[in-house]
């Protein structure tokens, strides 16, 4: 990446930053608002006290642990109702009907069922990323073109063959994108798993810093999942771009 597209890159966040911590202190945004300085502040006292550590470990291991059961699920069943028409027939409209339900709306179901402890919300993030990685890996697949299957076919590719060499190469980027959205639901998951019944995590900081109108510290948590969302969505797109490095696509100017 040139010198120009990284300044450009950081350019506009540097611009966002800017105008929060001089807005914030012209009092522009009200005096709920503390200045982005008050906030780093803020970041570095629980840091150096174990806080905010302790309490991010805690997230983290919940959301890793949900992303480790609903990934390969939704793998899983996309693979098997792209690959196969039986499986689609079996899997696919449960799988759908179930996807319309707003699964952040089923919290007080899975407290019932799990209780409120760590089970229900990591069961919770792991419904989230099921479906998301489930429809792309699906329409991945049957997107793949039919006449490059049909040319393995004429070179002696058998089925395992085909689906390694070219219907799984052809349904990797609609896969990332699925991973992606995946991901994006986990976070939004943990906010709100975390916003009941848990004396850990930083949904449980923030849940505290508005009881005593902390406000830095909740600006504080919502920067931390801001920057764990992005993190991971950056992640996924520098896998994307080594493992997509023969595709050819559109260039933006």
């Amino acid at each position: 990446m040139s010198l120009l597209r990284r300044v450009r890159k950081a350019g506009g966040l540097v611009v966002v930053l800017a105008l929060w911590e001089a807005g914030a202190r012209a009092g522009w945004y009200g005096s709920t608002t503390p200045p982005l300085s008050d906030v780093a502040v803020r970041g570095w006292e629980m840091a150096s006290s174990g806080e905010l550590f302790s309490n991010l470990g805690v997230s983290l291991l919940r959301v890793l642990k949900g992303l480790a059961i609903g990934l390969p699920l939704g793998l899983v069943l996309g693979l098997l109702s792209g690959l196969f028409r039986i499986s689609e027939d079996i899997i696919d409209a449960p799988v759908q009907a179930v996807r319309m339900l707003p699964h952040l709306a089923l919290v007080p179901l899975f407290i019932i069922w799990f209780g409120i402890g760590e089970t229900s919300k990591v069961g919770l993030i792991a419904a989230g990323v099921v479906f998301p990685l489930y429809i792309n890996v699906f329409h991945g697949i049957r997107g793949v073109d039919e006449r490059l299957v049909e040319s393995a076919r004429t070179c002696g590719l058998g089925r395992l063959g085909l689906v390694r060499k070219v219907v799984l190469p052809g349904a990797l980027p609609q896969i990332l994108v699925g991973l992606r959205l995946s991901l994006g639901v986990a976070w939004l998951t943990l906010v709100v798993v975390e916003q009941s019944a848990t004396a850990s995590g930083i949904g449980f900081l923030i849940n505290q810093a508005t009881q005593f109108m902390q406000m830095d510290t909740v600006f504080l948590v919502l920067v931390l999942y801001a920057v764990l969302g992005v993190s991971t969505d950056l992640l996924v797109r520098l896998i994307e771009r080594r493992a997509l490095a023969w595709r050819k696509g559109l260039v933006a100017r």
